[in-house]
């Protein structure tokens, strides 16, 4: 470390015993420089070197310190130099101008060490003022939440002025005997309160001058990039809403008027008179196909209002995925034929939602099944480490790899659905709602031409309290 000039006065002087010592050794030094020196100048010319000590001194340690310099130095002067040596002669007007003159130079040195050394400390504590400013603009303008930085400000502020504590509160408290309040305001208006122990008065009242207005500023205006921030989160929501909302008018334009067209005229035609017993058939048939295929817009309509809603809170529990896999397929409008399902033996239960999780696994074979060309659906489960993976594979047209992420978002159809307007564009968004609300995972895996496959990983939790391990099971096959 290098060593300065301005290190003499430090806003911290070393301790006043180490101040003593080098007064006596600097005294004796010059004492025993002034023999040799006696030879080619008088001993009273000489004493002008005990200058050298009392500024020294007077300079690091004060005005008492450079006083006592001064005495002393005026004492070896006169007991080792003067004639007759041995003796003190402080009467002797030689002496008494020396003493005179150590001593203005002790006060002179000392009082102007002593100005620059609270200059010094002046200029270090507003350094350091200046350092907390800018430290609390960065914590207070560049965190996520006021709230969740004013701890942090509140510590750089006691550690900066030297405080037992400091806190900052966002309302009007009072202070206490123990605690001191000051009021934060922007204007008139209440901003907050900075609370510091009551017997830090020296600290308050620099507080009080010149750090809380420029906490003010930077609270007030944390507060209002927050606000401002809070109107733009609402303003991109509602912006959300009012796409969904739009997205949503168009798929009842469509998807509901299409199935309630068909039962409008199936209705019609079976009250005429002129029909067949088959054509009478028929038409019941395809009232009931469209009524079933409205129930089923209308419950993915609804699923999916829960999970916008945060309403859909599953309820968990133990699940074996092979009996999930079989009530979706039985649900299946078109029934278990196409697909292969392939389950390991001894796969271990989930901790699942069973309801939601069905209401997934159903919405991901329904897609394969709309998108499978005459292939049949391969259905894979199985425990990878502590997941339980579930695979399902069409060999379809496949997806773009621009489709792969969108196609879980609500009301989105890919170009063959865009084309043929098959699908309402909301199961798979139900997918992905209910497998991460019950901590798992989806996505789609595929290359244009060569199928797609939609893989959901769920975590494994152990085997369920107070049972064995699951045994093992057999594979099902379509």
């Amino acid at each position: 470390m290098r060593w300065r000039l301005s290190d003499l006065l430090d806003p911290d002087p070393p301790p006043g015993w180490i101040g003593l010592g080098v007064s006596a050794v600097a005294v004796a030094l010059i004492t025993a420089v002034i023999y040799p020196l006696g030879e080619v100048t008088a001993p009273a010319s000489s004493g002008v070197l005990y200058l050298l000590a009392v500024l020294l001194v007077a300079t690091i340690w004060g005005l008492w310190l450079g006083l006592l310099t001064g005495v002393v130095s005026v004492a070896a002067l006169n007991f080792f130099h003067i004639p007759p040596l041995g003796r003190f002669t402080v009467l002797d007007d030689r002496n008494l101008v020396a003493l005179v003159v150590l001593l203005i130079a002790a006060a002179v040195a000392s009082s102007l060490a002593d100005l620059a050394r609270t200059r010094t400390r002046e200029a270090v504590l507003r350094r350091r003022e200046a350092d907390l400013a800018a430290e609390m603009a960065r914590l207070l303008l560049g965190g996520a939440t006021v709230e969740a930085a004013l701890g942090v400000v509140a510590r750089r502020l006691a550690e900066t002025l030297d405080l037992k504590s400091a806190s900052i509160e966002l309302r009007e408290v009072a202070g206490e005997d123990r605690r001191a309040a000051l009021a934060l305001r922007d204007g008139d208006r209440r901003l907050g309160t900075l609370l510091v122990p009551a017997d830090a008065a020296p600290a308050t009242t620099r507080l009080g001058e010149r750090v809380v207005p420029a906490l003010e500023a930077l609270l007030a205006a944390a507060l209002e990039r927050e606000a401002l921030q809070a109107e733009v989160v609402e303003t991109e929501a509602l912006r959300r809403s009012d796409e969904i909302k739009t997205a949503l008018l168009r798929s009842v334009s469509h998807d509901l008027r299409t199935p309630l067209t068909a039962i409008l005229t199936a209705g019609e035609m079976l009250s005429s008179a002129g029909i067949t017993d088959e054509d009478r058939a028929e038409l019941a048939g395809a009232v009931t196909a469209e009524a079933a295929r409205l129930t089923d817009l209308v419950d993915k309509l609804l699923d999916l209002s829960r999970l916008h809603a945060g309403a859909a809170v599953p309820r968990r529990d133990w699940c074996a995925i092979d009996e999930l896999l079989d009530v979706a397929l039985d649900h299946l409008r078109g029934g278990r034929e196409g697909f292969v399902l392939s389950v390991d033996r001894g796969l271990p239960l989930v901790r699942a939602d069973a309801v939601q999780l069905e209401r997934a696994l159903a919405n991901l074979l329904e897609n394969a099944a709309r998108h499978r060309g005459g292939h049949p659906v391969s259905v894979r489960a199985r425990a990878v480490g502590r997941r339980l993976v579930i695979r399902i594979v069409d060999r379809g047209p496949g997806l773009a790899a621009t489709e792969l992420e969108h196609v879980f978002e609500a009301f989105y159809r890919t170009r063959e659905n865009r084309a043929g307007h098959t699908g309402s564009g909301l199961g798979l968004a139900i997918v992905r709602g209910f497998v991460e609300a019950n901590g798992g995972r989806v996505w789609a895996e595929s290359l244009p031409g060569q199928g797609t496959t939609f893989v959901v990983e769920l975590p494994l939790e152990g085997d369920p309290p107070g049972e064995a391990p699951a045994g093992d099971r057999e594979l099902h096959a379509g």
